[in-house]
């Protein structure tokens, strides 16, 4: 079996599934069109096709947004259709007050939208149920060999241990490779063979699609001409790192080697400007989400003055030394969700659970909304939409201390939200920093258009359940 014919198997699932859905949405929006037209008012069949389309693109837009395409999605049945109802209100208020406002001649009927939306919320919630909870994907995993059972393979075992991690594949075996430490890998995943002289005939009697090298120490001690022909039958050979970038969306810190900082593809600065969301866009999107927003920030700015800023005199909003682009600092603006003394005894992390936060600077906190006169940082050029987020210099001149290659998030411009904030939950210390460099370090190196795109689009995710910071 070829390489790319394993790789095609592997994405098959995905398709389906992408495909199911629009056709369920599809026969929802004809459904309801039918229905109209049959007791209500006459639909020509083009108008129908067309509603059709329009309904199936708008909600899985809506869909993307609030999570239900995350690969990784960590949901029960019931918060999978309390997602699904949120994703058809939200394609409801898209398409009756822009698309229809715009393209007039496109509407049905009202009715029409919420008999589509119905079915759609019956068919959708149905489906999933069937293609997660029965797990139809698992015909299309690729299987795994993991060479090495040390200190590096027991990564992917601590990483990948939920059956959501592995959705892509299932690990054969970890084969103890000479040179390992002791990781405490339990025997029953190990896969002990004879290596040297049998890599070969194993992957070939057990159909290994892929093998990783994550070996503690790997001079003249792989098996160098088993690997070349596995390569040659079409097996592929990963390292640990790219493997865990793959399956993760992350970039493991702890496993870099200096050379791979300088060699690896999508690093490179010169693409900043072409892959980057640029400032003149950047500078329009502030514009219009000014203009959206500006009611909740009045309302903001008022509970704030009532709670403590009348009482204490101090502004409702919070200026603040951030690190931008190349080390440069700045002042980041935010409405001030804590008490007035919050740092009397200097500058420490925040934290979840933080007793300095006012009430109303729970509510805004939660919702991100302290995080809206930051569209004033962006009209600056300080800060884009998407992007690592900025960290205080106390902070950060520790952390690039304690934590190798920090510094490479200040390559690109800081944003309002970025990948780490979609990926990782809500944390405040020296651990957590690292954690989320492992994803900031990914989108340095992915960054593109489209993927800032996505991150705008599923920070509504973060909005409505309050993941993440």
């Amino acid at each position: 079996m070829s390489k790319a014919t394993r790789y095609g198997r592997n994405t098959i699932a995905d398709k389906l599934f992408l495909l199911s859905e629009v056709i369920l949405l599809s026969v929802s929006s004809l459904l309801a069109s039918y229905a109209i037209s049959l007791y209500f008012i006459p639909v020509t069949i083009e108008h129908q096709l067309i509603n059709a389309a329009l309904f199936s693109a708008s909600v899985m837009l809506c869909a993307l947004s609030v999570g239900l395409y995350d690969q990784k999605l960590r949901e029960g049945q019931k918060g999978i259709i309390k997602r699904v109802v949120i994703t058809l209100l939200f394609n409801a208020i898209l398409l009756e007050l822009i698309v229809f406002q715009l393209f007039p001649a496109l509407h049905i009927s009202s009715l029409y939208l919420a008999i589509a939306s119905a079915i759609a919320a019956l068919l959708i919630s149905a489906f999933r149920a069937l293609f997660h909870y029965h797990d139809v994907t698992r015909i299309s995993r690729r299987r795994v060999l993991v060479l090495g059972a040390g200190e590096r393979a027991s990564i992917i075992e601590k990483r990948m241990r939920r059956n959501v991690d592995k959705r892509n594949f299932e690990i054969v075996g970890f084969t103890p490779i000479d040179g390992d430490k002791d990781a405490g890998i339990a025997e029953h995943k190990l896969a002990r063979f004879d290596y040297q002289t049998a890599l070969f005939q194993y992957v070939m009697e057990h159909q290994i699609d892929q093998l990783v090298i994550a070996c503690d120490e790997r001079r003249n001690m792989l098996p160098v001409e088993h690997l070349f022909k596995c390569k040659t039958r079409g097996i592929d050979v990963i390292e640990i790192l790219d493997f865990i970038e793959q399956e993760t969306g992350q970039i493991a810190v702890n496993l870099i080697y200096p050379s791979w900082v300088i060699y690896a593809n999508g690093l490179d600065l010169n693409q900043r400007f072409k892959t980057n969301l640029d400032y003149k866009l950047n500078a329009v999107l502030a514009v219009l989400m000014l203009a959206l927003t500006w009611p909740v920030m009045l309302i903001t700015a008022l509970l704030i003055y009532l709670e403590d800023g009348r009482k204490s005199g101090t502004s409702v909003f919070y200026r603040q030394l951030r690190v931008g682009i190349d080390g440069k600092p700045f002042y980041i603006i935010k409405f001030r969700s804590m008490r007035s003394d919050a740092e009397k005894n200097g500058a420490r992390w925040a934290s979840a659970n933080d007793d300095r936060v006012t009430r109303v600077g729970k509510i805004i906190r939660k919702y991100r909304i302290d995080e809206l006169p930051q569209l004033i940082n962006v009209l600056a050029g300080d800060m884009g939409f998407v992007g690592p987020r900025p960290e205080r210099p106390e902070f950060v001149n520790q952390l690039v201390k304690d934590i190798p290659y920090y510094n490479h998030r200040h390559n690109v411009k800081p944003g309002l939200t970025g990948w780490a904030q979609l990926k990782y939950p809500y944390g405040a210390t020296a651990e957590d920093a690292q954690e989320k460099l492992k994803f900031d370090l990914y989108y340095i190196k992915h960054r593109s258009l489209m993927l800032d795109l996505m991150i705008l689009v599923r920070t509504v995710e973060i909005v409505l359940f309050g993941k993440g910071r």
